[in-house]
């Protein structure tokens, strides 16, 4: 299974996460998965949703594992049609207003952190691009940041905000990083890794006072709905965000308030015509 999934230049993330559900699954069977059918992986997938309550991701996560080892391991072709997936949560992103970044950066007093937070917001990066981002990743000449194999190992170019250039490069000045990466963590010649990032953003969201959960992703999910409520167009957001399909991009329009306050509710119409004031 190994095998099959470096030739097909999985991730090395995507790789461990396939491997370890394959074998949870054979652990719960204690027997080989080989030996195993569609009403075995039909009765454990019932035990993940009533028993361990798993959440939407990791049971899909799941599925894509015993669908790449039946299929493309073992050959067996039912496991397309027999193993399905768990139907996806329709939940919308939070965000943040203006006021409410601004006050999230402010409280922010450490110049790497800033830079990190910055980043997420100013460029839509995913906690890992910020974590991965090498020096040369940001191009200065162009003034555009190379994401190199984001999500789904695919490399893209993001803006270079000119106050953003500014910021790492006065973070550059003081911190004088001594490796390739532009955020080095505690492992010599590693990055810092997303759970540091990730606690890093605990402290300025308590002492901004916001009652909304502050996160990389919802700097990401903050920087896509800005966009879309100054007129970007919902293509150009995709690109910038990397996703897949325009559909995944477009759940924005759903949280942008310059499209919702925008639409004229049949009440008001109906006030106009008559006075219904008691």
């Amino acid at each position: 299974m190994i095998d099959d999934m470096t030739v097909r230049n999985l991730c090395p993330t995507t790789m461990a996460n396939y491997v370890a559900a394959v074998a949870a699954f054979a652990r719960y069977y204690h027997t080989s998965p080989d030996r195993l059918g569609p009403a075995d992986v039909k009765a454990y997938q019932l035990y993940l949703v009533r028993v361990r309550q798993l959440s939407f991701s990791t049971l899909n996560t799941v599925v894509c594992a015993l669908r790449f080892f039946y299929r493309i391991t073992l050959g067996r072709n039912w496991a397309l049609e027999l193993i399905v997936f768990a139907k996806r949560e329709k939940d919308l992103p939070e965000v943040l207003s203006i006021d409410e970044v601004e006050r999230f950066l402010k409280a922010i007093t450490n110049i790497k952190h800033r830079a990190m937070f910055v980043l997420a917001y100013a460029a839509g990066l995913r906690l890992a691009e910020v974590a991965a981002l090498r020096v040369r990743d940001i191009d200065s000449q162009r003034m555009v940041i190379r994401v190199e194999k984001g999500k789904g190992r695919k490399t893209r170019y993001v803006m270079l905000s000119p106050k953003l250039l500014t910021l790492l490069r006065e973070y550059y000045r003081v911190m004088r990083p001594t490796t390739e990466w532009l955020f080095p963590g505690m492992i010599p010649n590693r990055h810092i890794t997303k759970q540091a990032i990730g606690r890093a953003c605990t402290r300025p969201w308590k002492a901004s006072g916001l009652k909304k959960k502050v996160s990389a992703r919802v700097l990401r999910h903050t920087f896509a709905t800005h966009l879309l409520e100054d007129g970007t167009n919902l293509r150009v957001i995709q690109m910038l965000l990397g996703h897949r399909s325009l559909s995944t991009t477009a759940i924005y329009t759903h949280v942008a308030d310059s499209m919702i306050c925008a639409t004229k509710s049949p009440y008001d119409r109906l006030s106009e015509r008559s006075d219904l004031t008691p």
